[in-house]
This record gives structure tokens, sequence and C-alpha cells, in this order.
């Protein structure tokens, strides 16, 4: 008898609203559309639970690398999440209640023998800014406090940090600040929201303006040689391809691979097997495993296909549990 397609279940942004040459998602979509299986799309309101039972009312998509139109939906039906082979859990933060709400939903999906990438519980550790509290090795001067007397006294101390929120992305809310910026005050008002709210201020590393801030993608712990360099636009001081950061390629030097032998293996044994490591000069300054980003770019300049490397982590996870059971 043939093999049954494997059943695999996205949770995202809403499609219609995706940048088809730059998302990451579309790029694993292509890829498990290559490799047959077959596509469960959903949003995070799709989603529940009925007396412990993890379902879904989800979509078959079907997608193209297409700039004008790049997915057709069928549906909606009523899935069983637990029934799925993967889940993939591509929903952009903000690391909020809501998103952690959902993580519990797939974790019920998870019990059930679904394969969720990444894991329920490492999303909800695995916190992208302040997880590198367990690398400090690896990292520049950090710290992370609600308190502004703690922001002012780490400004005093290093003269030109950035500070920006625990929970945000693609560069919002990053604030880059000198001892004698006349808006300090407001700035660690805002960004602590008053004592309120724990952020975080790393010292300032010079070497962005010249070597970018470096995504490095890791899959199930092993690094992709090239990391995606993104270059601040003249007059930003934010390398965030969404605040026109230029993309370059570079090769991951010495201090680079050491930073990826420290963290993958940790990753790894946390059920993350894909994530983006952002490296400024010799530093790690972020641990993205929500919904990295950087592989069609990275595809294109190197001629890769960096979504099969993950699909075959994900094939590979799933044979080892067959054969274990």
């Amino acid at each position: 008898m043939p093999k049954k397609p494997i059943r695999l279940g996205v949770v995202m942004d809403p499609i219609e609203s995706i940048y088809p040459p730059k998302d990451s998602t579309l790029a694993m979509l292509l890829e498990a559309q290559r490799r047959g299986w077959e596509i469960h799309y959903m949003r995070q309101r799709d989603l529940y639970v009925d007396s412990g039972r993890p379902l879904a009312h989800s979509q078959r998509l079907v997608v193209c690398d297409d700039t004008e139109r790049w997915f057709d939906l069928t549906g909606p039906g009523e899935t069983q999440i637990g029934s799925l082979d993967v889940i993939l859990m591509r929903k952009d933060p903000p690391f909020d209640m809501e998103y952690i709400y959902t993580t519990y939903l797939l974790q019920r999906a998870e019990e059930a023998g679904t394969l969720v990438v990444n894991r329920t519980d490492s999303l909800r550790d695995v916190s992208e800014k302040a997880y590198t509290m367990w690398f400090a090795d690896c990292c520049p001067p950090t710290l992370i406090t609600r308190s502004i007397a703690e922001m002012r006294r780490f400004l005093s101390e290093h003269g030109h940090i950035v500070v920006k929120p625990l929970d945000g992305m693609g560069g919002r809310s990053i604030f880059v600040v000198r001892h004698d910026d006349p808006n300090v005050g407001v700035i660690l008002e805002t960004i602590t929201a008053h004592d309120t709210r724990f952020a975080m201020a790393q010292r300032f590393i010079p070497e962005i303006r010249e070597t970018g801030d470096k995504r490095i993608l890791l899959f199930n712990g092993e690094p992709f040689p090239h990391a995606l360099a993104r270059i601040p636009a003249e007059g930003e001081s934010r390398g965030n391809l969404a605040v026109g950061a230029q993309g370059e390629g570079r090769e991951l030097s010495e201090r680079d691979r050491w930073i990826c032998e420290r963290v993958g293996p940790v990753l790894r044994e946390k059920g993350i097997l894909f994530a983006g490591l952002d490296v400024i000069g010799d530093f790690l300054t972020e641990i993205n495993v929500t919904s990295p980003t950087g592989i069609r770019e990275l595809d294109r300049m190197y001629g890769e296909n960096l979504a099969g490397r993950l699909f075959d982590a994900i094939e590979s996870t799933l044979e080892t549990r067959v054969a274990r059971q």
C-alpha cells in the first residue's frame, strides 16, 4: 500500500498579509508541498479545546512561489490537531499571554503524539531576549530589570547602550541611548512603563555599522555556514530588515561558530529544531525561536534550500519516534 502523506498543520499570521519574497513560513510550506505533505492552515483564533480535546477550524492549503497568487484555501473543516503528524508554530510575536495560551493548546496536541516545531514548553521557556542570560559568556554586558534607577546605573557604567522590550520583534521600540542624551528619562520611563515592566539593556556594539546584525540559522542545533548580515540603513542604528537594513551574506567567523557550539546543543536538547541567533560583532544578542526568518534571503544568496534542512530534521525526528514505538 502507498504511504499516507504526512499531515502538517501550520499556525501563522494571516497568509494573505505575508510578503512572499521574504517569508520564511512560505518557504517551509513550499518545501512541505514538494515532499507531498498535506497542509492544514490555522490562525490562533481557529484553535480551541473541547473537553480536553485539542481542535481547530482548519483549511486545506496549497501554496505557490508567486508574488501575485501564493496560496489557495479550501474548507474550513474541523481538525483534531492531535491527529496531525506535525504542527509548525509560526505565529509572530508579541510574546504575550495569548501566545502562551496558544502553546498550552498545542501542548495538548503534543501529548496526543503530534510533533510541534518548536516544542511548546521550550517556546515558553526560551524567551528570545531573556534566555541570553544563560549564555552570559557569549553576550555583551546585559541588564534585565524593571528599574529605571538600575538602567541609569548601567548607562552611567557603559556610556552607550541599547534598550528594548523583552517581547518585541522587527526592531520595534528599540532605543540607542548615550549618557548625555536629553531624552534618557522619557526613554527609560517608556521602556519600563515607569518601573512596571521588565526590559533589556545591552552595551552598544559599534561593529553593527560595519558588519551588521548577523542572523545565524540553526537546524536542530547545527548552523548554516553563512549568516545574513543586516547592515543598518543610513541614519539608522537598528539592524532589522523590517526597518530598512540591507541584507548581505557572510561566512561564519570562528567566534560565530563557538557561539553556535555553546547554544546549539542546548536548543537541540530542548526540541528547538529551528532557531535564529543574532550576533553583533563578537557577541550574541538574541536567541530567536518563535518565528525566525532569513531563509529566503540566504536561499537566494547561496542557491540553497534551507527549508529542506529543516524538513530533513523533522523527518528524522518522526522516523526516530516510529523506531522507538
